[in-house]
């Protein structure tokens, strides 16, 4: 496949770019008083608004035109189909399965996943139903109220995200940890003060083989069995979520408490699977059921609307203008939901995990930008720590904005405040404020300068009515297929991660080197050979 930039309309969007460079939004909506309007879709239940991005009709067109070249549909009916379009790792790509109706057929080697994701569903909700209701006993006869995930990456991301984000949905009597830094004090910390008695480890690893999770479960096995004194505890307070039986049995988990999902199941895409076990113990089995509806809406979306009314496809191809078109290195994403804080650190993964690559699907060398860095925070607090740089600094920042028309804890005009600052940002930004408009204000001239905001700052804006476990769904899944339409557009495979395993590799080197009662000969570089041995006195010395 050719690379993008030698596709007609990436060089039809390079030149664009030159002439559209130079206007403002402030001379967009002036040209266009409904452009507002215009400019805005719905569906799935979000409403999207992209009119204060820096793009005309031309402009969108062009984008369009670039995703049908790249063979964007293409590629979309393959990942639905079970194609193994996950090249290096020769897998299907079916996140998408995961939330199939029952009478779907998705085929993978011959065999119908669908009918094993709804048994592993059943086999969850009946779980979860027994924690819920205090029928499951631990191993003194008392009933479990805390639950503790031990994941890593997807398995701890998703969870935790998902569980932060649908609290309001969640009975009190149960609390939640989750545990995934090898750092001793993550586990310290989330297992303090609660009761071994009462308390259900959920083990989440794939291959039951993740040195930092099984790390953190073999400390929580030792934990549980100090405390209750008997190793037969362990099958009561521990359950899997694995594809490695075997292992998982030796760790002592009775195989009737192991979930499993599949290889074409990604860890970052994988919180709809069995690793949402926690979620679906802390909302419910109908409520996770409403939030696999959200997703399916969007995958239907995604899968069958026109790509210039596709929500998903646009904000991908938007991302694309700005990392490649005007050097943006960075993106913002800002939920203005107090329970959405973990929303920007679990789309870091699905990002730049995902796109954060450097060859292209057959091995060759990209000749274009990848993955931008994704970050940001829940307004209204980051209104007052990197707000200014997004208002006044030097670098271009594209944002997307996420809010609610109705708040799930109304307290007076609270929520009007709220959503009042998240319009207003996105006008700043886009507007700013003009030279003139400062001293009409009667700013001393001196002052004059430093208050002026250039605008012409882009930014998205995503609306629903309230974050409910189907909004969530689809929030997920618009950004999933985001994710997915960048990835087609740079010709890169969105579904491996070979840049994580290096450093992996390496650490494994490190760690007998570490523990070794000796002085043990290093063949490092010299700066990390002088660590090493640095840390090894200082460690001793203390």
């Amino acid at each position: 496949m050719r690379a993008p930039t030698e596709c007609p309309a990436w060089q039809g969007l390079a030149k664009h770019a030159e002439s559209i460079r130079g206007r403002h939004l402030r001379t967009l909506f002036a040209d266009e008083p409904a452009r507002g309007d215009r400019m805005t879709l719905e569906a799935a239940g979000l409403v999207l608004d992209y009119s204060k991005n820096r793009v005309t009709d031309e402009t969108l067109d062009l984008l369009v035109r670039l995703a049908s070249e790249c063979g964007l549909r293409e590629r979309i009916t393959a990942m639905f189909a079970g194609e193994k379009i996950n090249v290096t790792e020769k897998r299907a790509v079916l996140h998408v399965a995961l939330r199939a109706p029952a009478d779907e057929r998705i085929i993978v080697d011959g065999r119908n996943v669908v009918p094993d994701v709804h048994a592993v569903l059943a086999r969850m909700a009946a779980f979860s139903a027994r924690i819920r209701s205090g029928g499951w006993l631990g191993y003194t006869g008392k009933p479990i109220r805390n639950i503790v995930n031990i994941g890593l990456g997807g398995s701890d991301l998703g969870p935790v995200m998902a569980y932060e984000a649908l609290r309001h949905y969640s009975p009190h009597e149960l609390s939640f940890g989750f545990v995934s830094n090898v750092d001793g004090t993550d586990f310290t910390e989330v297992t303090r003060g609660l009761d071994a008695a009462q308390t259900l480890f959920i083990v989440s690893s794939k291959t039951f083989t993740t040195l930092e999770t099984l790390t953190n479960a073999h400390a929580a096995r030792s934990w549980v069995v100090q405390r209750l004194g008997d190793e037969r505890a362990v099958s009561r307070h521990f359950v899997a979520v694995s594809t490695n039986a075997e292992a998982a049995s030796k760790f002592g988990i009775d195989r009737a408490n192991l979930f499993g999902f599949w290889d074409w199941v990604g860890g970052r895409y994988s919180m709809d699977s069995a690793i949402g076990l926690s979620t679906m113990i802390s909302i419910g089995a109908e409520q996770f059921q409403a939030m696999l509806a959200g997703f399916r809406a969007m995958d239907q979306h995604f899968r069958s609307a026109p790509f210039e009314r596709n929500l998903p496809v646009l904000m991908g191809l938007l991302a694309v203008w700005y990392n490649n078109f005007f050097d943006a290195q960075t993106a913002a994403i800002l939920p203005y939901d107090q329970y959405l804080r973990k929303f920007p650190a679990y789309l870091q993964q699905l990002t730049m995990e995902s796109n954060g690559k450097h060859v292209t699907r057959d091995g060759a060398r990209v000749d274009c930008q990848t993955a931008p860095v994704y970050w940001g925070d829940r307004g209204t607090n980051g209104q007052h720590s990197f707000f200014q740089l997004l208002h006044q600094g030097t670098r271009l920042v594209p944002c997307d904005f996420i809010g609610f028309c109705r708040s799930l804890n109304p307290l007076g005009g609270q929520h009007d405040l709220l959503m009042a600052n998240l319009f207003a940002q996105t006008e700043a930004l886009a507007f700013g404020r003009t030279a003139d408009e400062v001293r009409a204000e009667g700013t001393p001239e001196w002052l004059v300068p430093h208050r002026v905001c250039d605008g012409n700052r882009p930014s998205n804006t995503i609306l629903a009515d309230r974050l409910t476990p189907a909004t969530l769904g689809t929030l997920v899944a618009l950004y999933e297929h985001s994710v997915f339409t960048q990835g087609v557009i740079w010709n890169i495979d969105s579904f491996d991660q070979w840049g994580v395993e290096l450093g992996k590799a390496l650490a494994q080197r490190v760690i007998p080197e570490l523990q070794s009662v000796d002085e043990p000969p290093l063949a490092h570089d010299s700066s990390t050979n002088a660590l090493i041995r640095r840390y090894r006195r200082r460690r001793e010395g203390a």
